[in-house]
């Protein structure tokens, strides 16, 4: 009686169990990678600290205080004026890090781009993502943890900028507290949602390429991605989108999509309409697939 009882029902059941588990595992989003530090604000307003510099050096104490300066006519963005402090730090971790493939003066060089007039946000986007520096220029950058801390990122970043004063993107500082979630959605479904799909949990490109999750973003990098266009991102000027809807996306990003409220009980990885289908294949498919194999049997 066991006997038979395994091989009519332990046996399929087991096999369904197995797909359900392997499908549930392909297709739930990425967690965040160890030692990935989210970080949504910049330092305190008078920033002191002592930052690497290349072997054999001695290390330097930075201070300074960053100013914040707010868009004319627009509300929740507010963009930060590097101190003079972190440009000698700065360009010493670039020259130690950077400069191989960008150039001692950043002009770019056969493996990596020009930066000077990118501006210090879109620095501070490409490092605090752990996307640069890039051991492989040929294949699309990943996210991974970061190889500076906050203050060497903004160093970095304050050198960069100091080769071209005001220009390219700024290093955003956005405030969340009247953000309008309703429009974020519209503005995200309307721009963002093709490649990153309606979830954020990113999707195939042509091309090899792929649009990344934007499960482990930080409003500042949200922002930055916007105003930048990072690799085949396409970049959004306040002309396309102002600062106020930048603002009410990443906040819609940062709240709705990264902390959904799953009424139904079930988030099912967040991935929307895909996870959905499968968990209905699953069932519908194993259920028919018991049933078939139970009159397979009794025939």
């Amino acid at each position: 009686m066991r006997r038979l009882f395994r091989a009519r029902y332990a046996a399929p059941a087991a096999l369904v169990g197995c797909v359900g588990l392997v499908g549930l595992l392909a297709f739930s989003p990425n967690a965040a990678p160890a030692g990935v530090a989210v970080t949504t604000t910049l330092p305190a307003l008078t920033t002191t600290a002592t930052t690497a510099t290349p072997a054999g050096q001695p290390t330097q104490s930075v201070s300074g205080a960053l100013n914040y300066a707010a868009p004319s006519n627009q509300t929740g963005l507010f963009y930060a004026q590097l101190p003079q402090a972190f440009i000698a730090p700065g360009e010493a971790l670039f020259a130690a890090n950077c400069a191989s493939c960008h150039g001692p003066a950043a002009l770019g060089t056969n493996l990596g781009p020009n930066l000077q007039g990118l501006g210090a946000g879109t620095v501070d986007f490409w490092v605090s993502t752990g996307r640069m520096p890039l051991a492989n220029s040929s294949v699309q950058a990943t996210r991974k943890p970061p190889r500076f801390n906050r203050l060497q990122t903004l160093e970095i970043a304050a050198w960069v900028q100091s080769l071209t004063p005001g220009q390219g993107t700024q290093v955003p500082i956005v405030n969340t507290n009247d953000a309008d979630l309703e429009a974020g959605n519209t503005l995200f479904t309307l721009n963002c949602a093709a490649c990153h799909t309606i979830t954020g949990a990113g999707d195939a490109l042509a091309g090899g390429a792929y649009a990344p999750t934007l499960h482990l973003a930080t409003l500042p990098q949200i922002v930055e991605a916007i105003r930048s266009g990072p690799g085949n991102m396409p970049r959004f000027s306040e002309g396309n989108i102002t600062n106020t809807e930048a603002r009410d996306i990443a906040a819609y990003v940062s709240g709705v999509i990264q902390h959904p409220v799953n009424r139904g009980g079930f988030g099912l990885g967040g991935i929307g309409p895909v996870g959905e289908g499968f968990v209905g294949l699953l069932i519908g498919v194993g259920a028919l697939m018991l049933v078939c194999f139970w009159i397979g049997d009794r025939t």
